[in-house]
């Protein structure tokens, strides 16, 4: 199965989502984007991301705290089947003049449950 797979539409519709949530701060819209719960593996640990885990002031401290908006830079399937769609990804994040913070490779576990495409699983380079 392909990029052609018309589950890779909709995963990719929602990462898009994804992405314009996350850039707008927007918390209860980014939490709309899974499906819980979520793993995230990145910086050595491993989380499991329950509905509420995303609060407003993560946009402020740690790796985002000099942090404007993300940018995806590849977004390619991997394999797709009728329920879940695996994405290799790189997206950078951007300060507000326009310089870049950094790019990182991910891959995104995109999954259908209830009728509804969110994140699932996500493992990245990102701090």
């Amino acid at each position: 199965m392909s990029q052609n797979h018309p589950s890779a539409a909709a995963a990719m519709a929602c990462l898009d989502e994804f992405m314009r949530a996350f850039n707008a701060r927007d918390v209860k819209a980014f939490e709309a984007t899974f499906n819980f719960p979520s793993v995230r593996l990145a910086s050595g640990r491993l989380v499991i991301i329950e509905p509420g885990y995303h609060q407003p002031e993560m946009f402020d401290r740690g790796p985002l705290a000099d942090w404007d908006h993300s940018a995806w830079e590849r977004r390619e399937v991997i394999h797709a089947g009728a329920d879940k769609v695996h994405i290799d990804t790189r997206f950078t994040r951007y300060r507000k003049d326009g310089t870049v913070i950094g790019g990182f490779d991910s891959v995104y576990v995109v999954t259908l449950e209830d009728g509804h495409w969110g994140v699932k699983i996500r493992s990245s380079f990102a701090p």
